[in-house]
């Protein structure tokens, strides 16, 4: 018997599966077919985006799996260098494709839309599944739960009996618990061989999902998957040996709303008390199993958490910096810095206590680490279009902004969207304010762009600062576009045409809103286009065409004797 898993991709909150990241749905899924009997050989993967290449075999494989599985959902969409989420009208043709049993689910499971500032529609009156079946709770439960229970578990079994395959429109709804996927997380690490970036993927993984707060934001949907529900600290560490087993050196600690709230405690506050003891066993366990990963990295915390449990925050931020991989970003969902807006929206923290959250990781995290960015900085998300918005909304978050620049913090990106609002949230039916400030919208995005995000990233990473690590990732025109892999790299632009899937050291040498401009570090100056020659830090024009004339140079000390400028640019070179 042959499955097919499709990832479509996902774009939630908590959890980012869009290349280079893989996020654990379908890991999940494989380990639940190996648990049900299937072989590693049987078990197929391919991404949308290589679907769209059309491979080899990849039609046939459609048609003749036994079982195909397609994961979807972008609840919170960005814009992404070289992927696209998977369309309605792809979802029908590989299901008009498919002759075995056919199910989808994911995110996608609570509506679907195109972009922020429109309400989602729901999937089964939005796209024609056919005879597919939408799973409504847990994909990977769903997809366990399709075949005959035969009275054991784990693979030690597989192959000694056949595999039976139930109706879908049979099986039960359900969300899997986290013994499940404690054994599914380990036992689907192999599917990662199969991901078109591997061994360059970034590997989503989960401490826990759920809210923890008593009450929740008017948009969120995280509170559809319910309360708090905390993975073992001892499942976590085994999945990622068996990721690193299976080649993995990239990992982000990123599906859950607050990282420092993984396995909090009740102590009457308005979020779970930090347990920083449990962070260290997660971090150190990481570590152990995984000693020469490339990146650890983490996503979501809530800054109310940190402005409202300091001592324990600080703990929390000590131990990620001790064993992660600088470049780190702790993504705050902050939201608005409008009081009115807060209290409307059921919202997490004020612009005061976000303020203070920002501070305590700069003074931890603001130090610069071996690839060249600071150790961890804030990021901040906010949202548009929430009720009781009005025009002033927009001038009290730019305020809050300038004000953290004019402080001299640090943060790593500012994340602006308009809300998406999904069937059964309080935003649903009532985001009008998304529709009405639209073009105030957009005017304030790029005003913040222009006035806080290019100053800002300025000082993150000043000219002249050397990042290692740049994956090359696609061409366009005369420049190369890449990042470092991690949690929200930064773009950078290179006039040149360098290898794709290859690495290298960048000069920073420009700024833009959101990205930077470099070339390779060292230049190697006498094979070196103009074009680059002209990027050097503190080189114009007439300086960059008389180093170009003077090539070639014997080395570094002719090259000192010949041009002016040499003391600038030395330490950038190479001859």
């Amino acid at each position: 018997m042959k499955a097919l898993i499709i990832d479509g991709y996902v774009d939630e909150p908590a959890c980012l599966g869009v290349p280079p990241y893989i996020s654990p749905y379908p890991r999940y899924i494989a380990g639940a077919l190996r648990e049900r009997g299937f072989f590693e050989s049987d078990i197929h993967y391919l991404t949308i985006d290589a679907l769209r290449e059309n491979p080899p075999g990849a039609g046939e494989l459609i048609g003749k799996a036994d079982l195909v599985v397609v994961i979807a959902g972008t609840t919170v969409p960005g814009k992404y260098l070289r992927a696209s989420p998977i369309s309605p009208g792809e979802i029908e043709a590989i299901f008009r494709a498919a002759h075995g049993a056919k199910v989808i689910g994911g995110p996608i499971r609570l509506g679907f839309s195109n972009e922020g500032g429109k309400a989602a529609k729901g999937t089964e009156r939005g796209i024609n599944l056919g005879d597919a079946v939408l799973a409504k709770m847990d994909l990977e439960a769903f997809v366990y739960d399709l075949f005959e229970d035969r009275g054991v578990s784990g693979k030690g079994n597989i192959g000694s009996f056949p595999i039976r395959l139930k109706a879908p429109d049979s099986v039960d709804h359900r969300f899997r618990t986290t013994e499940e996927i404690g054994r599914w997380g380990s036992e689907g690490a192999f599917l990662i061989r199969q991901h078109p970036d591997y061994p360059y993927c970034m590997c989503e993984l989960e401490t826990y999902r759920g809210c923890g707060r008593k009450v929740h934001c008017s948009f969120c949907t995280e509170p559809f998957y319910g309360a708090s529900d905390y993975r073992r600290v001892e499942d976590v560490v085994s999945e990622v040996s068996a990721l690193y087993s299976h080649g993995a050196r990239y990992f982000r600690i990123g599906r859950q709303p607050d990282l420092f709230s993984y396995h909090g405690t009740d102590a009457g506050g308005p979020v779970p008390k930090p347990v920083p003891e449990v962070l260290e066993r997660l971090y150190k366990g990481i570590r152990s199993s995984a000693p020469e990963l490339a990146v650890l990295h983490m996503d979501n915390a809530n800054p109310i958490t940190l402005a409202t449990y300091p001592e324990e925050s600080e703990q929390i931020l000590k131990t990620i910096i001790k064993y992660h991989t600088p470049g780190d970003v702790a993504a705050f969902g902050m939201e608005t810095a409008d009081p009115a807006v807060v209290k409307a929206n059921l919202l997490k923290a004020s612009s005061e206590e976000v303020f203070e959250a920002i501070k305590l990781v700069n003074r931890l995290g603001a130090s610069r680490g071996a690839n060249g960015l600071p150790e961890i900085l804030p990021g901040i998300n906010f949202v548009h279009g929430l009720i009781g918005e009005t025009k002033k909304t927009f001038q009290l978050n730019y305020e809050f902004l300038k004000k953290v620049l004019e402080s001299g913090l640090l943060l790593r990106r500012i994340n602006i969207r308009q809300v998406m609002a999904f069937p059964g949230t309080p935003m649903y039916g009532r985001d009008e304010a998304a529709k009405k400030h639209k073009k105030l919208f957009l005017d304030y995005k790029e005003k913040v762009r222009k006035n806080i995000d290019i100053p800002m990233l300025r000082r993150v990473v000043p000219e002249g600062t050397v990042l290692r690590d740049i994956m090359c990732e696609v061409h366009e025109k005369e420049i190369t576009f890449g990042r470092q892999i991690g949690s929200y790299p930064l773009l950078v632009g290179i006039p040149s045409l360098l290898p794709l899937r290859k690495f290298t050291d960048i000069t920073v040498t420009g700024h833009g809103m959101r990205s930077i401009t470099g070339i390779p570090y060292p230049l190697h100056i006498n094979t070196a286009s103009s074009a680059l020659i002209r990027e050097l830090p503190g080189v114009g024009k007439k300086a960059a065409a008389s180093i170009a004339a003077g090539i070639p140079y014997a080395d570094k000390e002719e090259f000192l004797k010949r041009v002016s400028e040499g003391e600038k640019i030395v330490d950038f070179i190479e001859i």
